[in-house]
């Protein structure tokens, strides 16, 4: 996959979703909650794909903050506190261009650990 490069980041609907336009011409809305669960943090990410958790309870989560990391990615902060994710430009384009199977996985990986969007837990 060529290296996709952003052209525009904007948080909107306070906070609750990160509209990013790439160079291509290919644009993405994603929420908040998306991204807090997806984060690609060892936190929640883990070292393998075996050790990603599955984190619950992140429906009304909203980005607080956007700091640049070089000229490859951001941080993002949550209201939740959680900062420790670094997201690549590419990282970014995947998640938006693979959204629907990304999300419809989280979902079941939520149901099959008895956890919801609403309520806080992780497995």
């Amino acid at each position: 996959m060529e290296k996709q490069w952003p052209k525009e980041l904007r948080l909107s609907e306070a906070g609750k979703v990160l509209k990013v336009a790439f160079e291509n011409g290919r644009a993405f809305d994603l929420s908040a909650e998306y991204l807090r669960v997806m984060s690609p943090s060892a936190e929640v990410k883990g070292h393998t794909e075996q050790e990603r958790k599955t984190v619950g309870g992140k429906r009304n989560v909203a980005i607080t903050e956007i700091v640049p990391v070089g000229t490859y990615a951001v941080r993002l902060t949550f209201d939740d506190l959680h900062s420790t994710g670094i997201y690549t430009w590419d990282y970014l384009y995947e998640l938006g261009d693979r959204h629907a199977v990304t999300w419809q996985a989280y979902l079941a990986s939520l149901a099959a650990k008895g956890l919801s969007r609403d309520r806080p837990g992780e497995k």
